[in-house]
């Protein structure tokens, strides 16, 4: 099967964050993706990313849903739940059923959608291990409702490769280039795109470390550069996205 039109839509994982493309920006694993599905077929593909950092999935069903369904795409990717997660009112529910309306808007409308599970990061970061309860809970209400309405789940979170410190960027929040470039290879493989099969879950070389500093040192060092800005931004009730507008905002030709 080919594909006209693919359309993104999420937060700063799916604009691209932390994963630089050398002039500036950010790639991501979405690019990384179109580019995949560009490669395996002989028509061209249009390709549109709509993700804004620190969007909350209540902000995709508002903000992108209703232009990314505008571009009539026949190929969607729909991952949201980070930003909501982290918030003391996270409410399950309204999240999946956001998610909900989202992954059903683009199947009536003939397109086929992937999502994506999120790993359990608390032995990278350790405070993630406050949320570790509400992310399983997540996952499992997000396999459920990507089952309901046939949506395609790269399933992340079961794979013990995902939580390799080697793919995290040093926030702990974002996947770095690696870990991007891996992304697409599994939303590849999950798509059923020739030539990729699993490797995307192969090991990373032994040759390839993380930091050796001793563990207060990193801990601290992550706390001043990453926490307390985010902290700051709470506290001012503004968000890393303020001022950001899609990076790819229309429909454009992926290059091979």
């Amino acid at each position: 099967m080919s594909y006209a039109r693919y359309v993104a839509i999420g937060d700063s994982s799916t604009e691209g964050l932390e994963d630089p493309d050398g002039h500036g920006g950010y790639r991501g694993w979405a690019d990384r993706f179109a580019a995949h599905v560009a490669g395996a077929q002989a028509e061209p593909l249009l390709y549109a990313n709509l993700a804004v950092r620190g969007r909350k999935t209540r902000h995709l069903l508002e903000q992108q849903l209703e232009p990314a369904l505008a571009m009539r795409p026949d190929l969607a990717t729909v991952f949201s739940g980070t930003n909501d997660i982290i918030r003391s009112n996270f409410n399950l529910d309204a999240v999946i059923a956001d998610l909900g309306v989202m992954q059903r808007a683009f199947r009536e409308a003939g397109a086929t959608v992937l999502t994506i599970t999120m790993p359990d990061l608390s032995a990278i970061a350790p405070l993630a291990g406050r949320v570790k309860p509400r992310l399983a809970a997540f996952n499992e209400a997000v396999r459920a409702l990507s089952a309901e309405t046939g949506t395609l789940v790269l399933d992340a979170a079961s794979h013990p490769l995902a939580v390799d410190p080697r793919l995290w960027h040093e926030d702990r929040l974002h996947a770095n280039s690696e870990g991007h470039a891996r992304i697409a290879e599994g939303l590849a493989h999950t798509l059923g795109l020739p030539g990729f099969e699993d490797a995307w879950t192969r090991p990373l070389a032994e040759g390839l470390r993380v930091s050796r500093a001793p563990v207060v040192v990193r801990e601290l060092r992550w706390a001043a550069k990453y926490l307390a800005p985010w902290m700051v931004r709470r506290l001012m009730g503004k968000s890393s996205g303020d001022g950001i507008q899609p990076k790819r905002p229309a429909l454009a030709l992926v290059e091979r």
